[in-house]
């Protein structure tokens, strides 16, 4: 990873008139949210802040598909820069594989550390799937800047995907719908192939994986639905009507995905079908309304360039350095989980301890543990936002 420049507004900047710092916020507010629900307190923090147990979903299902649709929109972005600083075809792919390398070698660090054991090593996860996703996107966007073929391809990944779940027979188990529920825990072909390439101590669930093989298909459809959003916000058409675009693809991906949960539930340790579209959809209207909020109404509010954005420092600080503060977030449990306070209770069972003994309510005693361990997420972010310190990949 390298250090760079920061074009992000602050108060010795002026904003580059291109840039679209929405972008920004949302992925601030996403990563932030991720840091909070994945350090939640455990299983008697609130409902939104938790996974669906399966079928359904939380907020909480809405934050990894919003961070990878953005993930496709900041592609286009990022080639644009690229092409525009005279980079060739090939500059640019040996980037996209530099980048996908270290994605999927964080991931592995992320998943592993502090011990690293070969054996329990786990291959799949958050880092891994965007690794793999960003890498065919972008991929297929340098070879061809086009959207026709970006939203065939994104319509055949989610209906192949659903063909395969509903209609190939999962050994061992049978016909889906007919011999075994659709989409059986186990008895699904995701999980069966999970098990097939790796062996329990190697799946985070040990008979299943929410970011396994299979599953990344649709995901890719995902992040072609970013990609197709930012080919978008690169027409020359005003910026609210490139917001009103999204906000009407947002509600279309709603109601897909809502006609379609009967028939393939919606689903996020799946991806199915119906949630994939579901979750495009709040991902389009979040950034819909993150553009006509951030972009639109700033540029209306303030004169000055350089105060315009400063009253979403909260979100930018995340959002300028995503990647560096989800694995911090990631890494800092497996070193505080081995920091133990009294016998038996690690650093951070004790601070959320302590907590509840001021908050004897359990549920917000675990919003407010997440808030804390967020926070100190954005202290070291902030240093380093202040200092015009952002980590590139």
């Amino acid at each position: 990873m390298t250090t760079a420049t920061s074009t992000l507004p602050q108060s010795a900047a002026v904003a580059k008139p291109a840039r679209m710092v929405s972008l920004d916020a949302l992925r601030g507010l996403t990563i932030g949210f991720m840091i909070m629900v994945n350090n939640n307190g455990g299983e008697q923090a609130f409902w939104a802040m938790k996974h669906a147990a399966w079928n359904g979903f939380t907020p909480t299902d809405l934050v990894f598909p919003t961070f990878l649709f953005l993930v496709g929109v900041a592609t286009v972005f990022s080639n644009a820069a690229r092409v525009a600083q005279g980079a060739s075809k090939l500059a640019i792919f040996g980037h996209i594989v530099r980048r996908t390398v270290i994605l999927y070698l964080l991931g592995l660090v992320v998943n592993s550390f502090p011990f690293f054991h070969l054996s329990t090593m786990r291959y799949y996860g958050v880092l891994p799937r965007i690794a793999i996703c960003y890498f065919v996107v972008a991929t297929l966007y340098l070879l061809s800047p086009g959207w026709r073929d970006k939203l065939a391809l994104a319509v055949a990944a989610l209906v192949g995907y659903w063909l395969l779940m509903r209609f190939v027979p999962v050994p061992g188990f049978g016909l889906p719908g007919r011999d075994v529920p659709l989409l059986d825990r186990d008895g699904n072909l995701v999980a069966w192939l999970d098990r097939r390439i790796f062996s329990a101590p190697h799946l985070y669930e040990g008979t299943r994986d929410p970011e396994g093989l299979l599953s990344t298909i649709p995901a890719l459809a995902t992040a072609l639905i970013g990609l197709l959003t930012g080919i978008w916000l690169r027409t020359g058409r005003t910026l609210a009507a490139k917001a009103r675009g999204i906000a009407v693809a947002g509600v279309s991906g709603l109601l897909l995905g809502g006609l379609w949960n009967p028939w393939f539930p919606i689903n996020k340790k799946l991806w199915t079908s119906s949630y994939a579209l579901f979750a495009a959809g709040c991902s389009l209207l979040l950034l819909a309304l993150s553009i006509w909020l951030v972009d639109i109404r700033s540029e209306r509010a303030a004169a000055d360039p350089a105060r315009r954005y400063r009253r979403f420092t909260l979100l930018l600080v995340f959002g300028a350095n995503s990647i560096a503060a989800y694995v911090l977030s990631e890494l800092l449990p497996g070193a505080f989980e081995n920091i133990h306070v009294h016998p038996g209770m690690n650093f951070l069972l004790w601070c959320y301890l302590s907590i509840l003994h001021f908050v004897p309510y359990p549920a917000f005693a675990s919003l407010l543990y997440s808030l804390s361990y967020a926070a100190v997420c954005w202290i070291v972010m902030y240093a380093l936002y202040r200092k015009r310190i952002f980590i590139k990949i």
